[in-house]
């Protein structure tokens, strides 16, 4: 082995060594990050559900004349949105059902997108990054700062 090519060697360790020191520092803002994205979502949808209750009657006339929700009465369907829109926030900022609730919000997510003809594109494009954040919670867990880590701490699973 030269000298060059020890050198490089060592070099390569080296920068190898301090990539994985970053990394490990950048882990240590993960939990305040899966917090983040699961306040951010959930009081979009919260404040929808909290303007839904406060004008009901704009509401009811929403769902019977401007959204078009497959497969079920308007009325249902304003009830059980405004509903989703009030539990499924709260259930995601405790990080309980964590991704149970992700999920039903990623699927409400959707069906408000179709249910909605005039959307427009930025309304298109909030619902998309609303629908990505929801599945990145889906798919990576409410992190350690919720109630479900807490109760897979105290509960953990043979």
């Amino acid at each position: 082995m030269t000298a060059t090519h020890a050198t490089r060697t060592g070099l390569h360790l080296r920068i190898i060594a301090r990539v994985r020191a970053v990394g490990r520092c950048l882990q240590a803002f993960a939990p305040a990050v899966d917090l983040g994205v699961r306040l951010f979502v959930a009081s979009v949808f919260f404040r929808s559900g909290l303007t839904k209750i406060a004008t009901w009657s704009s509401t009811l006339s929403l769902f019977e004349n401007e959204y078009a929700v497959p497969l079920l009465p308007p009325e249902f369907a304003a009830y059980l949105g405004t509903g989703v829109e009030l539990l499924f926030p709260v259930l995601l900022v405790i990080g309980l059902g964590t991704r149970f609730s992700a999920f039903v919000l990623f699927v409400f997510n959707i069906i408000a997108v179709v249910s909605y003809p005039d959307l427009g594109a930025v309304g298109l494009r909030d619902h998309q990054t609303w629908g990505l954040l929801l599945l990145v919670t889906l798919l990576h867990g409410p992190g350690k700062l919720s109630l479900d880590h807490l109760v897979a701490r105290r509960f953990p699973v043979p």
